[in-house]
């Protein structure tokens, strides 16, 4: 385990529940909302490091396994199967509270960290 990576990983779950409850949504710190168009807010951060959180730790994780002679093609299905559930974890949670196709953000937050983790596995194996 790295300390500072649990760390980081800490901070940004803190950080990610305070942009995603601010309080009082009509007198908003600015730093606590997305940018409109253009600039980078504190909120615009939050994203990024839980993909950076997920590649380091992938890193360590896969390149332990990978050194110990663990059969790369078995952890790449291991790792689809990961990217496939949170996929659908992230679509379901789209669904609720109200059961409407309609309403569903198929490119979710949770739907990109699975395309991204997806798309790492192989680079970092």
């Amino acid at each position: 385990r790295l300390a500072s990576l649990d760390a980081f990983r800490g901070f940004t779950i803190a950080a990610m529940t305070l942009v995603n409850n601010p309080g009082d949504w009509s007198h908003l710190y600015s730093q606590l909302a997305h940018a409109h168009w253009h600039g980078w807010t504190f909120t615009d951060w939050i994203f990024p490091f839980f993909l950076f959180i997920g590649g380091v730790s992938m890193a360590f994780s896969l390149g332990r396994l990978a050194a110990a002679g663990a059969d790369k093609p078995a952890l790449l299905r291991k790792l689809a199967l990961r990217a496939g559930i949170i996929f659908l974890i992230g679509l379901a949670l789209n669904l609720i509270p109200g059961f409407d196709l309609s309403t569903v953000r198929i490119p979710g937050v949770l739907q990109r960290i699975a395309i991204c983790t997806l798309l790492a596995a192989p680079i970092v194996l």
